[in-house]
């Protein structure tokens, strides 16, 4: 039986991408060790295009500035690698369809979908233990996106900030972490 748990929101909902970083690298001082000294060029446009949505500025920031991270032996963050934006495209494609089958099989009173359905439920994160970190796409665009939690477990809940944000008051403990462990502060393993 699915369930949805609820909707947990930030005291604050940080509109600034670099405000956003900026509190997870206060959440994860570790990850400031990983900073590239200069931003990392990943063509947007093209995966975008394939895509067929923008990205949150936030998660395209720590896309930039960081490799590919896991928290606390739980959490996957991965990004884009400079040429292989397709590739990336095409492995949030394979997510979506188990996401897809996720949203049809789950017993919600409000009925979710994967993108692109208008409103639609986008990947930017997963665990080890097949947890789903999701963007709930919004036809006002990806500034105002916030995050859907896809519990392996049949959980689902709510977070109505950005991703980057999300990371943030997870690990701080600004938020209950419904149907996931706790997840400490440190990063566990960083892949370029």
């Amino acid at each position: 039986m699915d369930d949805l748990v609820g909707t947990q929101a930030p005291r604050r909902r940080l509109a600034s991408s670099d405000e956003a970083v900026v509190e997870l690298e206060r959440a994860v001082p570790d990850l400031a060790s990983h900073r590239r000294p200069a931003p990392q060029s990943v063509d947007w446009r093209r995966l975008e295009g394939e895509l067929g949505t923008a990205l949150p500025a936030d998660y395209k920031l720590l896309c930039e500035h960081y490799p590919s991270f896991e928290l606390s032996g739980f959490m996957r963050v991965s990004r884009p690698v400079p040429g292989k934006e397709v590739a990336w495209v095409h492995s949030a494609h394979e997510e979506l369809e188990t996401i897809a089958e996720w949203c049809e099989d789950a017993d919600l009173d409000d009925p979710m979908y994967a993108y692109p359905t208008p409103g639609g439920l986008l990947p930017w994160a997963t665990s080890n233990q097949g947890d789903f970190f999701l963007w709930s796409t919004s036809p006002a665009g990806p500034a105002s996106w916030t995050v859907t939690v896809a519990s392996r477990s049949g959980s689902w809940w709510h977070y109505s900030g950005g991703a980057v944000q999300f990371l943030a008051d997870l690990v701080s403990g600004a938020l209950e972490p419904w149907a996931l462990p706790r997840v400490r502060p440190e990063i566990t393993s960083v892949r370029p």
